[in-house]
């Protein structure tokens, strides 16, 4: 009976709050196996808590359980590219893919970048991820105008 109530209530996204963050930091550890809580606190801080008009961190709850988040921010000008929102990081709990809630935090993040008068997004992400390329295909994204290049720096130890 509980898998039933918890489907037929429905899903909410609302902007992350500080009592968020634990969750957040749990979801993440379920998925990607490494403890980072110091990174979520201050993602949290750069773009929950100061409630920037061009910078979002949205969670999905649904009965009160956290179910997903997504982190993004309307940005300019980078590499010549005109104001445009970028998504840094989406999560949805394994149970709850492919139900929908990755969907809709996606749609309501590009709401929040139309608010702010952009009409494209992008995102980056490992070539080898294949569960989030896929995700973002669906979602009608595909290869932009720009290619990413690294290199690897020597350490100091190393250059002397």
């Amino acid at each position: 009976m509980a898998a039933t109530a918890d489907a037929d209530e429905a899903l909410r996204i609302r902007p992350a709050v500080a009592a968020d963050v634990p969750a957040v930091i749990a979801l993440d550890e379920e998925v990607t196996v490494l403890a980072k809580p110091a990174y979520w606190h201050d993602m949290f801080e750069r773009y929950g808590a100061r409630g920037r008009r061009a910078r979002f961190f949205l969670v999905a709850e649904r009965l009160d359980r956290l179910k997903g988040f997504v982190i993004g921010e309307t940005r300019a000008w980078e590499f010549g590219s005109p104001p445009c929102g970028w998504i840094f990081a989406i999560q949805v709990r394994p149970k709850g893919r492919l139900k929908g809630v990755g969907t809709q935090l996606f749609n309501a993040i590009c709401d929040r970048f139309r608010e702010t008068g952009v009409v494209n997004v992008r995102t980056m992400l490992a070539l080898d991820n294949i569960t989030i390329l896929s995700f973002f295909r669906s979602q009608g994204m595909m290869a932009g105008p720009f290619i990413e290049l690294e290199t690897t720096l020597e350490s100091s130890a190393d250059r002397t």
